[in-house]
C-alpha cells in the first residue's frame, strides 16, 4: 500500500518541481577549468598588451606592411586596439574568480572579440596570433561548458 498524496497535490509520477533546480552542493573537479580560464584570460590579456606596446613603439618589428593585413589599419591603431583589449581581457579574467554569471558572459564575449582581432592580425604575426586564437577557443569552451559549477 502506498502513502497517500499530501493534501492539495496530485500524483503525476513526475519528479517534484523543486528537485529539478537542484544545484550541486560541492564543487567538482571541473571548477578547475574556470580557474584555468581566468588565468589564461589574464595571460592572454597580458599578451595582447605586450603586442599592443610593440605595435605602438616598434612597428618595424612586424614583417608585413599594414596594407597586407586583413584590415588595413596602421600599426599604431593596432597597438591601441591590442592594448585596450588586453586590459579588458585581463580584468575580465580577474572577475571570473568572483564566480558571477556576468563575469562568465562578459568573458565569452570579450574572448570572442580577442579571437576576431587576432584573425585580423594573423598576417603580421601568424604563430603568435594562432596561439592566441587557440587559447581563446579553450577559454570559451571552459566558460560555456563548466562555468555554472563555480557559482555553487
Amino acid at each position: 500500500m502506498s502513502a497517500p498524496d499530501p493534501p492539495g497535490e496530485a500524483s503525476t509520477g513526475a519528479p517534484e518541481s523543486h528537485l529539478l533546480n537542484v544545484q550541486p552542493t560541492e564543487m567538482t573537479a571541473w571548477v578547475g577549468w574556470i580557474a584555468f580560464a581566468g588565468v589564461i584570460m589574464v595571460l592572454v590579456g597580458t599578451f595582447h598588451a605586450i603586442q599592443g606596446l610593440v605595435a605602438l613603439f616598434e612597428d618595424e618589428y612586424f614583417l608585413v606592411a599594414t596594407s597586407r593585413l586583413v584590415i588595413h589599419v596602421d600599426y599604431t591603431a593596432w597597438g591601441w586596439i591590442h592594448l585596450v583589449l588586453g586590459i579588458v581581457v585581463a580584468l575580465t579574467g580577474f572577475a571570473l574568480f568572483t564566480g558571477r554569471a556576468w563575469a562568465r558572459a562578459l568573458g565569452v564575449v570579450i574572448v570572442m572579440i580577442s579571437a576576431v582581432v587576432n584573425v585580423g592580425f594573423l598576417a603580421a604575426y601568424p604563430i603568435w596570433s594562432a596561439l592566441m586564437i587557440a587559447l581563446d577557443v579553450l577559454v570559451i569552451w571552459a566558460l560555456v561548458v563548466h562555468g555554472a559549477e563555480l557559482e555553487s
